[in-house]
């Protein structure tokens, strides 16, 4: 099964925001802390294309920042997606 996978970094409250929208749907993700690691912002800023944290992906899918994934969760887009993967019910 494809996860949700998150960039972020320890101080950043858009990180927080957009880890509260997944704890709320109880759906698990894969953390990747860039400030603590630092050669995955490298990786990050390939896939994503993006400077700035969080970055989340759901599967291959790039989603985007905290405001795009409010966008998502508030259209109920987010819920398709993740309903596409079996990762929420």
């Amino acid at each position: 099964m494809k996860k949700v996978m998150m960039y972020t970094n320890g101080m950043c409250p858009f990180c927080l925001m957009a880890k509260r929208i997944f704890d709320d749907l109880r759906v698990p993700y894969n953390e990747v802390r860039i400030d603590l690691n630092p050669k995955k912002r490298q990786e990050m800023v390939q896939a994503s294309r993006r400077r700035t944290v969080p970055q989340v992906f759901i599967g291959d899918r790039h989603v985007g920042g905290c405001d795009d994934t409010q966008a998502a969760l508030r259209s109920g887009q987010l819920e398709i997606w993740l309903k596409e993967l079996g990762i929420y019910v």
